[in-house]
């Protein structure tokens, strides 16, 4: 159950970050990513997704995800919430330490997992502080840099 969890996430992230127009060039890039499947179980997985063509508008069709016109709109429900009660951000390696006003770590934790970070490997949150473990290779300084992209307003203070 857990690896289909994981592949289901990597088939949205392939689908999102690459112009794909069919299984077999899926079944390649999943291939790439460490996956085997087969082409039954990628008909299923496209399935359950609710992954559907769309016409590029000049010389085919590509893979969509549902509801991706949608996304901005939500996305920005979880910037405000993660505005609205941080209050600074410091890291050391591999750990991000995010403090916030009391009683907001767990809205401003759950912002920040919602935005699907690449850089974040998970976030722990208490009262007032929030602990964000970075991938392997991402510093402090990359991950800044990709939440500034999604939070423009963001203070470094």
């Amino acid at each position: 159950m857990k690896e289909r969890q994981t592949r289901l996430k990597t088939i949205r992230k392939l689908i999102k970050n690459n112009r794909i127009e069919s299984q077999d060039a899926l079944l390649s890039h999943l291939q790439a990513e460490g996956y085997e499947v087969t082409q039954a179980t990628l008909s299923r997985d496209l399935k359950r997704l609710k992954v559907g063509k769309v016409s590029d508008g000049a010389n085919g069709y590509v893979y969509t995800l549902p509801g991706e016109e949608e996304h901005p709109e939500n996305e920005q429900i979880y910037v405000q919430d993660f505005l609205r009660g941080y209050v600074s951000i410091e890291w050391n390696g591999t750990i991000v330490v995010i403090k916030t006003f009391s009683g907001f770590a767990n809205s401003v934790s759950n912002a920040l997992d919602s935005l699907n970070m690449d850089e974040v490997l998970g976030t722990v949150a208490g009262d007032n502080c929030i602990f964000a473990c970075l991938k392997q290779g991402v510093s402090g300084e990359d991950f800044m840099a990709a939440l500034k992209e999604r939070i423009p307003e963001l203070d470094e203070d």
